[in-house]
């Protein structure tokens, strides 16, 4: 091989190994899927964490899927379909009691309340929860957070649920706005924003929280399995530092801001609405301003399982939940990335 020939090579493998660096290096972005249970104006810090470009900051690539229902998306979480389920906690906790050799592990907190309101299809005067007495129900799945914190704060309103309401149960949570909006059911719990979408259409009203009346709560973490939390940490933590910079975000903007940011992800819901749900959720302390779960909102969630028989034992947090991630991020972002 003569002298132009072998330069030649030489020139086009040095031309090849940088091709090659290029690639790897232009796209190192960690891929992370993400499912949630539903789609709803409660989770806002979520979306901010998308949109206001949090998670690309920290270097992930985020894929979001809604899977409604709680039992369908920890399905997915178990069979490695998604990488992170966004769901109530109690999920993980159902888990861990069917003994699983691989725990669901709660590792960064996005909402600290129920987020569903009592809304009344006639209000009549200033609301007394006597009123809900005699009256048809509509409620939430037996077994989910909605249903449980509901009758958690029914029972300490002197309500029996068995016994001095009549409680609609048998409707799945995608048809529950449906099937009140046709006639069923003198109350209804209800999430954001379908419950400023239903008084705007002059359906009724809201007349109390279950959010304020049961108490702080790990209603909404994200979680992921104990394998997969071991096997990627470093990505972990920069997925729970994203949350925290969402969460310092929206405690730091307006009702109208944030719905603004997040507004791509309801396209087909006015915005005025979108904004009074926010407002809702803000006023009652709904998003939490940190990820980690603490010891009081856990035993908390264990009251209202109890109390609702879907407990067997309770869970000490340490079996379930890793809060070094969160803490982590708690002292590392500052609330000026808020501003």
């Amino acid at each position: 091989m003569n002298r132009s020939k072998k330069a030649a090579v030489f020139f086009l493998m040095i031309g090849m190994c940088f091709s090659i660096l290029a690639g790897c290096g232009g796209d190192s972005k960690v891929k992370v899927k993400i499912g949630e249970v539903t789609r709803s104006v409660f989770y806002a810090p979520e979306y901010v964490a998308l949109s206001q470009g949090f998670f690309k900051d920290e270097g992930l690539e985020v894929e979001l899927q809604t899977i409604p229902g709680g039992d369908k998306t920890m399905t997915a979480l178990l069979s490695g379909a998604i990488d992170v389920a966004l769901v109530g906690s109690e999920t993980s906790i159902y888990v861990y009691q069917q003994g699983a050799d691989d725990p669901v592990i709660n590792f960064a907190q996005l909402t600290q309340r129920d987020g569903t309101f009592l809304f009344a299809r006639k209000a009549d005067g200033e609301f007394n929860w006597d009123q809900v007495k005699e009256s048809s129900f509509l409620g939430q799945r037996k077994g989910g957070m909605p249903q449980m914190a509901g009758a958690f704060t029914l029972l300490k309103k002197g309500i029996d649920p068995a016994k001095d309401i009549t409680l609609i149960q048998n409707i799945d949570f995608a048809n529950i706005a449906g099937a009140y909006a046709s006639g069923t059911g003198d109350y209804v719990q209800l999430f954001e924003p379908q419950a400023s979408i239903f008084e705007r259409e002059g359906r009724g009203t809201v007349v109390a929280s279950f959010g304020v009346e049961s108490g702080y709560l790990p209603y909404t973490v994200f979680m992921s399995k104990n394998s997969y939390i071991s096997k990627n940490g470093d990505t972990v933590q920069k997925f729970t530092n994203a949350i925290q910079r969402a969460q310092l975000w929206v405690k730091g903007h307006s009702p109208e801001e944030i719905a603004t940011a997040i507004m791509p992800y309801f396209e087909k819901t006015d915005k005025d609405i979108v904004v009074s749900a926010v407002k809702r959720y803000k006023e009652q302390d709904t998003y939490a301003t940190n990820p980690i779960v603490d010891d009081k909102e856990w035993n908390n969630l264990l009251d209202v399982m109890d109390n609702a028989g879907e407990l067997k034992a309770r869970v000490p947090s340490e079996k379930i939940v890793n809060n070094t991630f969160a803490e982590k991020a708690q002292k590392d972002i500052k609330d000026d990335t808020a501003k």
